[in-house]
């Protein structure tokens, strides 16, 4: 156990939150993370308010331990999906894709702590001021949805503005980058890639196996031209639009194109013609385990890491 103001303020063992991926940050995952002393969270996506609200049940029904529900703030459903965390009691909401501000007031009047993901420290301090009780503090290194600062560069900045526990996100695989975490003055990590090989993620097995195939320069980023890059794994499908964005397709014409390529992937297993978001820690996974081996690992090799740090350097 890694005890940090990220563990007290949650009530969990471990300074690890699992981040809220669309489609395949199901119930399962959820409980999984949770129950073994990390921060589970559902991942709300773009799914309808009767499919979160199933999946709520599922995560109250098998953990009393504290979770989240990731709100993506370019839902069709936010104001419902929050809504509905706030009338549930929800333990914690964490938000992406921009400003929750007009959400933070009635979240915390019902009880939830609320952690939005920001890319710049200016965001941060806004944040804190409107009442948000911590920040995930995401470099471009994530999978998915994507900023343009590194996590290396943004998260001390973001601490030094900001007095609420930051957690660092964005290659962040293993204790090592953990302990790294820690020593930008992060209270903890937030990890995406790294659990999708999960035995309880529902990600497709070969969604899983291309990311056990891939290595540091695997990814690419698409979606720049519309102001959403998306960072994925190299595939016809990411070629074909880059190609698009190339040659100045229309908007219209590349989001089309885009529209459902995740799904295709995560659930149909299409890791040619869909999108197999993934970060650049891709290249550090090697193996499928349980979700609670992969916490076991990451908080036993950052331990390990703090330990040797002090034999490695003198005055």
């Amino acid at each position: 156990m890694l005890t940090t103001p990220l563990t007290a303020l949650l009530g969990i063992r471990h300074p690890i939150v699992q981040g809220g991926m669309a489609w395949v940050a199901t119930w399962e995952l959820t409980v999984a993370v949770s129950e073994g002393g990390g921060l589970g969270v559902l991942g709300a996506g773009n799914a309808p308010l009767d499919f979160v609200a199933r999946q709520l049940d599922e995560v109250q029904a098998h953990t009393s331990r504290p979770f989240g529900v990731n709100v993506p703030l370019f839902s069709p459903c936010v104001e419902e999906v929050v809504a509905l965390c706030a009338a549930r009691r929800v333990p914690v909401v964490t938000t992406g894709a921009g400003n929750p501000t007009p959400y933070i007031g009635p979240l915390k009047e019902a009880g939830v702590t609320v952690i939005p993901v920001v890319a710049s420290a200016a965001l941060a301090r806004r944040l804190e001021r409107a009442g948000a009780d911590a920040v995930i503090a995401e470099g471009l290194e994530s999978g998915g949805h994507i900023g343009s600062v590194s996590t290396m560069a943004l998260v001390p900045q973001v601490v030094d503005e900001v007095s609420i526990p930051v957690i660092a996100a964005g290659g962040m695989g293993d204790g090592r980058g953990l302990a790294a975490a820690l020593a930008l003055g992060a209270a903890g990590v937030q990890m995406g890639t790294r659990f999708i090989c999960t035995d309880e993620c529902i990600a497709h097995l070969d969604y899983k196996q291309a990311i056990l195939k891939a290595n540091e320069r695997s990814t690419m980023v698409t979606g720049a031209s519309l102001g959403h890059p998306v960072r994925c794994l190299r595939n016809p499908m990411a070629r074909d639009f880059e190609e698009l964005e190339r040659r100045g397709a229309s908007d219209t014409e590349i989001i089309e194109f885009g529209t459902g390529r995740l799904r295709r992937a995560a659930m149909e297993g299409d890791v040619t013609h869909g999108s197999v978001m993934a970060g650049q820690i891709a290249g550090l996974i090697h193996d499928v385990v349980p979700a609670a081996e992969v916490l076991r690992r990451t908080v036993d090799q950052a331990k390990e890491v703090l330990r040797r740090l002090p034999t490695l350097v003198s005055d």
